[in-house]
């Protein structure tokens, strides 16, 4: 008998391009960014009826794990693990999956980040379901890959070789490509051979660990470890490799393969990405809380807390909560990342 479908979401990030709206204790993960549900709430509930709410895992901080416990009260409290520190995703996503019992193991696991978006949540479900049957079938390991509606340098691409199975679209994956200048990434649009890459992955769990084995002997040699001195979780888990997924094992396999996914897919990697997909007025302002916009054009304007006035502003975002204010160029909010390396380094803990 096939062990049903499990579900591992990534929920240790710090979600630190939402400052000053996402925190250390509150992270974007957590947020209702784009819906009446966190992020997260809503990453676990478009999973059903593929995975259903008993089979899925959750891979966090101990910093969190009661925050998502309580988002989450469908998951079983057991499934929500916490990291005793961050040492990337191919710990994170080993150590998990070792975590599961062994007749689960023996089917099909999907690892997902918690903090993505969907438009078509349905057209996911299929795409999961389509390469989990490939998984089952060909013990293959698959990564799913975007269709590209734009060239996008912000994002991580997947270079498609030989189309194996017209059928289902199964594409084999020649290399990962970090993230291009923007003349590179207009040629890969126009190319029409590469997909961004969603840090989306499916594969039968024991073949992942036996991957591990192969590519990163020194983190299978901890998760064997940990198995036998959980207690020792702490001290054994700070010497495991800290390697991402994709360079410590996706870039070294030769039958990595991919199915296209086209399901109207954000990764929410800053307020310009949150203002492309909120509805926004006939003057392009997206507006969330207390807002008073007068002449004000192609903004994202969020009042968290309290009332904002804008009155001739344009190309920007401006964020209020109880304790500070954000005000930044649309087109420079992925420089966010530069309040916070400033204020860890004026110690400002209480902003962070």
């Amino acid at each position: 008998m096939v062990a049903r479908m499990q579900a591992l979401i990534l929920a240790g990030g710090s979600g630190t391009r939402f400052w000053p709206l996402s925190r250390r204790v509150r992270p974007k993960q957590l947020l209702s960014m784009a819906g009446e549900t966190s992020l997260l709430q809503t990453t676990a509930s478009r999973l059903s009826p593929v995975v259903e709410p008993q089979s899925i895992w959750v891979c966090t901080t101990e910093r969190l794990v009661d925050s998502v416990r309580q988002q989450l009260p469908q998951v079983p409290a057991e499934q929500v693990l916490a990291e005793p520190e961050g040492r990337n995703t191919a710990a994170a996503i080993g150590w998990s999956v070792s975590r599961m019992p062994a007749e689960l193991q023996t089917g099909v696991v999907v690892v997902l980040p918690a903090d993505h978006y969907m438009g078509d949540p349905e057209a996911f479900r299929a795409t999961i379901q389509a390469a989990a049957d490939i998984s089952l079938e060909q013990d293959r390991v698959m990564t799913l890959g975007v269709l590209p509606n734009r060239p996008e340098p912000g994002y991580g691409y997947l270079e498609l070789g030989d189309e194996l199975d017209p059928t289902t679209g199964l594409r084999q994956v020649l290399r990962f490509v970090e993230k291009p200048d923007q003349a590179t990434a207009e040629q890969f649009l126009a190319g029409g051979n590469y997909l961004w890459n969603a840090g989306i992955f499916v594969f039968r769990g024991q073949v992942l660990l036996d991957k591990v084995t192969e590519h990163l002997p020194e983190l299978a040699q901890g998760l064997r470890a940990l198995e036998e001195s959980p207690e020792d979780l702490a001290e054994i888990y700070a010497r495991l490799p800290s390697i991402s997924v994709d360079h410590g094992i996706m870039e070294k396999l030769s039958d990595l393969g991919t199915l296209p996914l086209d399901c109207g897919w954000s990764d929410l990697g800053s307020w310009e990405a949150l203002w492309e997909l909120l509805d926004r007025d006939s003057d392009e302002n997206a507006t969330s809380g207390s807002v008073l916009a007068i002449d004000s054009h192609d903004s994202l304007i969020f009042a968290d807390q309290g009332t904002i006035a804008a009155v001739g502003v344009e190309g920007l975002v401006v964020v209020k909560t109880g304790d500070a204010v954000l005000v930044i160029p649309k087109r420079r909010s992925q420089e966010v990342r530069r309040i916070i390396a400033e204020l860890e380094q004026r110690r400002r803990n209480d902003l962070l």
